[in-house]
């Protein structure tokens, strides 16, 4: 499927159609990672089942505009009734720094597990400036879960030295990084790939541009 996704041939459809597949088995596999308990329910057999069931009180996506909004609905297809909030964070051009341009989050957020998404992670900038604003909401370190489709190795050291307790899942990781922080060899611009709106002329990736410090 990265093969398919990556490759600058494929169509717009073909590249819907396997990154939505690539956001369902990662949303899937991050699921397995959430707190479970020991509970009994009685089957219509009349008979007692030992199983499993979550262990917290409610679970919340927060997409990072634009392109973690792409995985909103693999989201709620797999968590029923799942609420969404959304961040949009980018890059001053004068300063170079990222900034918090639009929040919006469920009221007691704090009491969730959240499900932080976003399709490409490159410094990692972006990405730990969304996790600052949901500590700052009073969320456990340990309940975010940092989600990405690709992420370069500097984010994902970025991400886990400056939050050890974040769980930071991702279907695949590449190596390098160029001097205009954009994944190598990475997967272009996602949000514009997939929205099919017009890319830039060098065919950059707003949300690696946009976590560049």
């Amino acid at each position: 499927m990265h093969t398919i996704i990556r490759d600058k041939e494929t169509s717009r459809d073909e590249f819907i159609f396997y990154s939505k597949r690539l956001m369902r088995l990662l949303i899937e596999h991050a699921l397995s990672f959430l707190p479970f308990q020991d509970c009994v329910v009685q089957t219509p057999q009349g008979q007692d089942y030992a199983g499993k069931c979550y262990a917290g009180k409610q679970i919340t996506g927060v997409s990072i505009l634009r392109a973690g909004e792409t995985m909103e609905p693999a989201l709620r297809a797999v968590c029923k009734d799942v609420r969404i909030g959304t961040i949009l964070i980018q890059t001053n051009q004068l300063t170079g720094e990222p900034e918090l341009h639009y929040l919006r989050l469920p009221k007691d957020i704090s009491d969730d597990h959240v499900i932080l998404m976003d399709c490409t992670v490159s410094t990692g900038a972006a990405a730990m400036m969304a996790v600052r604003v949901l500590l700052d909401h009073d969320v456990p370190e340990d309940k975010i879960f940092l989600l990405s489709l690709l992420m370069a190795e500097m984010g994902v050291h970025s991400v886990a030295y400056a939050f050890p307790r974040v769980r930071i899942i991702t279907t695949a990781v590449d190596k390098r990084v160029n001097d205009l922080f954009r994944i190598i060899p990475g997967i272009g611009n996602f949000g514009d790939r997939y929205f099919g709106t017009d890319a830039a002329p060098d065919g950059s990736d707003e949300e690696e541009v946009a976590s560049a410090t």
